[in-house]
């Protein structure tokens, strides 16, 4: 089983991507978000893997830059009715920690903004994911403690500089994809006022 990939990005495509990995080139598929986001052709990547096998179509590698998006993507598809296809849809409009809220909250509302993903899915997501670990790390902390009904978590800073754009007049997918590109560029240290800087400089490229 293929767990992660260490090579240069060779194709991009619409539904995945060629890795290239000491010559030998590795079809790896992704949600959009995922594929927009990999580094230049010809660029050094680390790619994250699940492997799956299918009689139809024989071994699939699905990929992520993060391990916390691989660990959402497992979670999402022990659910009934989604399989890897409606999974890469909703991480595309949800990354791991605003699912995590979004379960939380039983926002079916946000879930159901993922293509192919109706209501009835979308609550059954929010349902079942509520006694399953989306993620690690301090995101899986916030998801016990609203499970416990514990106060909420602040909002994270990737939220706040949504949030702020979403206030100057930006629409919600365009202010997601500006701050993932800022946050990506900036890394995870990057403080609220900073990656609103650097999220409105990508509005103006």
């Amino acid at each position: 089983m293929i767990g992660r990939l260490s090579g240069l990005v060779a194709e991009v495509g619409e539904e995945d991507a060629l890795i290239d990995v000491g010559g030998v080139g590795y079809v790896v598929r992704g949600g959009a978000r995922t594929l927009g986001h990999l580094p230049a052709i010809g660029e050094a990547v680390v790619i994250h893997v699940e492997t799956q096998w299918t009689e139809q179509a024989g071994m699939t590698l699905y990929g992520f830059l993060g391990r916390d998006e691989r660990r959402a993507f497992l979670a999402l598809k022990t659910i009934q009715g989604v399989g890897p296809k409606a999974a890469l849809a909703v991480l595309d409009v949800l990354p791991p920690a605003e699912l995590a809220g979004a379960v939380a909250r039983g926002d079916q509302a946000a879930v159901s903004r993922a293509n192919g993903v109706g209501p009835k899915l979308a609550l059954r997501i929010v349902t079942e994911l509520k006694d399953k670990p989306i993620t690690d790390g301090p995101v899986a902390a916030f998801h016990a403690a609203a499970l416990r009904g514990a106060e909420p978590a602040k909002p994270s800073v990737t939220g706040e500089a949504v949030a702020a754009l979403m206030h100057l007049g930006v629409a919600e997918p365009a202010a997601r994809r500006v701050v993932e590109q800022a946050a990506l560029r900036l890394g995870d240290e990057a403080e609220a006022p900073a990656l609103i800087k650097a999220a409105l400089q990508e509005l103006g490229r």
